[in-house]
């Protein structure tokens, strides 16, 4: 399908359950994420890569070493990972970064983007930019008070508005509990739908470690340095803020809330959480084996190495969010 004809698709779907005309920002988003057969996440493009035709590239396209040191952190925390089943979460089709490191593990489940959930009792749960992938909201403050932004899609163009009334009763909880000590007109991303979709998966009845690959801020980052939110859209890698146009055919996505994160993990009975950059996480739970790859003389392997943890590339852009229970 041409990008045109699936933008012009998934405008009709919002323009069939607008109210005034109006859609809040997350339902805009969630139809080009995932509209069954339009949706950036659920059509067979290629999406993450280095090579002519992907989006954007992330840590596991730098292959078997992003399982061995993920592997090597796992079994730092729980000890020996044999009697535990690697679950790997909304893994990208092609992609096979465990492939060889599963003699590690007593098996191995990967959940897609739209498979039912199924939780050995003794899991290591592994994902790799799975929370920035969901729906989010958009707020903007306004009139001395936090207000939700939609978008206009009756129009030849689509606009962002602010909307009439909250979405949901979530969102306006959210929103009244914002302190009010920011410029006019800033504007605050948030991805409910990623609290809701970490719960699920804590308050699941498994044991083991969690380790979930991300990047983020705070709540007070964002309201200190972020006035126009956190949002943008990736296509051919190349960001931008045009959250509007090519829907679905450009991935959208927002930074995630740490510190809105954290407890949930906590709270769902995780010892030892933290949110650590992936740099810091890396060299305390996997040290040893990147010890050992940085002094073997083997160029190219230093070199996929320092592109994991140098500051520069992912090692200071991402951040891993880790628990045991």
């Amino acid at each position: 399908m041409e990008i045109k004809e699936r933008h012009d698709a998934l405008v009709g779907l919002l323009r069939a359950e607008a109210r005034g005309g109006l859609v809040a920002f997350n339902r805009l988003v969630q139809l080009a994420l995932y509209a069954p057969h339009l949706g950036y996440y659920t059509t067979s493009q290629t999406r993450v890569g280095k090579s002519a035709g992907t989006d954007f590239t992330t840590a596991a396209v730098l292959g078997p070493m992003f399982g061995e040191l993920l592997t090597a952190a796992a079994q730092s925390m729980v000890g020996d990972t044999k009697s535990y089943t690697l679950v790997e979460m909304a893994a990208e089709p092609g992609q096979a970064p465990f492939a060889s490191v599963l003699g590690s593990f007593a098996g191995y489940q990967r959940i897609g983007w739209s498979d039912d959930e199924v939780w050995p009792e003794r899991s290591i749960v592994v994902s790799n930019e799975l929370l920035d992938a969901q729906p989010f909201h958009r707020l903007i403050f306004q009139g001395g008070c936090w207000q939700e932004l939609g978008v206009r899609v009756d129009g030849p163009e689509l606009t962002v508005e602010v909307l009439p009334q909250f979405s949901s009763m979530e969102v306006e909880a959210f929103a009244h509990s914002l302190p009010k000590v920011v410029s006019e007109g800033w504007i605050l991303d948030v991805s409910l739908a990623a609290e809701a979709l970490l719960r699920k998966i804590v308050q699941a009845r498994w044991q083991g470690a969690l380790i979930f690959l991300d990047y983020g801020k705070t709540l007070a980052q964002c309201l200190e340095s972020s006035p126009a939110g956190t949002a943008r859209s990736y296509a051919k890698h190349q960001m931008s803020g045009q959250l509007l146009e090519n829907l679905g055919s450009q991935d959208l996505t927002c930074h995630v809330l740490w510190d809105r994160l954290l407890p949930i993990v906590e709270q769902a009975g995780f010892r030892k959480v933290s949110v650590e950059r992936q740099e810091a996480f890396l060299v305390k739970r996997a040290g040893g084996l990147m010890e050992r790859w940085a002094t073997s003389g083997d160029l190219e392997l230093t070199s996929r190495l320092r592109a994991f943890t140098h500051p520069a590339h992912f090692g200071a852009k991402f951040q891993v969010l880790s628990g045991i229970r």
